[in-house]
């Protein structure tokens, strides 16, 4: 809660996948510089777990403390290496989250704002607009609360989600490029959603996808009143056509399996905070800095 570059569980904006389309440069273009190496784990971030702290005392009370509106920021982790040089790729993803009690149940509803997409090859970018970040809509799904470590853990299971494509998300993605139900998602006026992709002065261009997105979080909540986990995606994406032939090629990124590098925190904020340009004017004060490859 991307494309082209593009935690044990995680709560979770799901988020686009975008290490296909680096993958799909590499591949297309054999890779024009050195891969970086991972950087450190994003989770250095998280604090210190709280020495002392029991938490509150009964399930409901811990709902109580968990219901509320949240700042969303998460990092996914990727890699192909199935390209000439292998492709890592950090997807980080902005928006918002709400839990509410509904019938003495937990349920968390997630809204996306924002995606960078961070590459370890040089010169290479890839963007994904907002438009289409916006157009990921998660359904509302009852999480589990449950109590494991003398910490309160919220579990929200997987929940697949179309974008770019009209059907049912219980059904593997469809791979036909002509596949009635496709939808232009972002408004650009070509089927699906758009990534544009940009290999210094050697190729500038767009690949047009679809996605299930497939995320499942686990959180755990602190003492601040936050919520620090990790996330899993077995999302689907499928590239339905391209500006250039030589950018029309499928990829198969998958998660690095270290939860560490794939980190999720929600910040507890006022109501008032509600729309995705507040929330972008106040990143730096919210979260910690985007992982980057160096």
């Amino acid at each position: 809660m991307l494309p082209c570059t593009d935690m044990r569980h995680r709560s979770t904006i799901r988020r686009l996948n975008l290490t296909v389309c680096a993958a799909t440069l590499a591949m297309a273009l054999g890779g024009c510089s050195a891969p970086l190496p991972w950087p450190r784990s994003p989770l250095y971030e998280f604090p210190e777990r709280d020495a002392g702290w029991t938490g509150p005392a009964s399930e409901r009370e811990a709902m109580e403390a968990i219901a509320g509106h949240y700042a969303h920021y998460d990092v996914v982790a990727y890699e192909d290496a199935t390209t000439r040089t292998p492709m890592r790729t950090f997807t980080v993803s902005y928006g918002f989250t709400d839990f509410r009690i509904e019938d003495g149940r937990l349920f968390q509803v997630d809204r996306f704002c924002h995606a960078e997409q961070k590459l370890n090859q040089k010169n290479v970018t890839v963007l994904f607009s907002d438009e289409a970040t916006r157009a990921i809509a998660p359904r509302v799904q009852e999480v589990h609360l449950g109590f494991e470590d003398k910490r309160w853990i919220v579990v929200r299971p997987a929940s697949p989600t179309l974008l770019g494509i009209a059907g049912d998300p219980s059904l593997p993605l469809s791979r036909n490029t002509r596949n009635p139900g496709l939808v232009d998602a972002d408004g650009d006026g070509k089927p699906g959603v758009t990534v544009k992709l940009k290999m210094g002065n050697l190729l500038d261009g767009e690949i047009y996808i679809t996605r299930r997105e497939i995320y499942s979080d686990s959180l755990t909540l602190y003492s601040d009143g936050n919520l620090y986990g990790t996330v899993k995606d077995q999302s689907e994406q499928f590239v339905i056509g391209a500006s250039h032939r030589i950018l029309a090629q499928q990829s198969n990124p998958l998660q690095n399996p270290d939860p560490g590098m794939n980190p999720v925190i929600l910040v507890r904020v006022s109501e008032e905070l509600q729309t995705c340009e507040q929330l972008m004017a106040q990143r730096d004060l919210l979260f910690p800095p985007e992982p980057v490859f160096r």
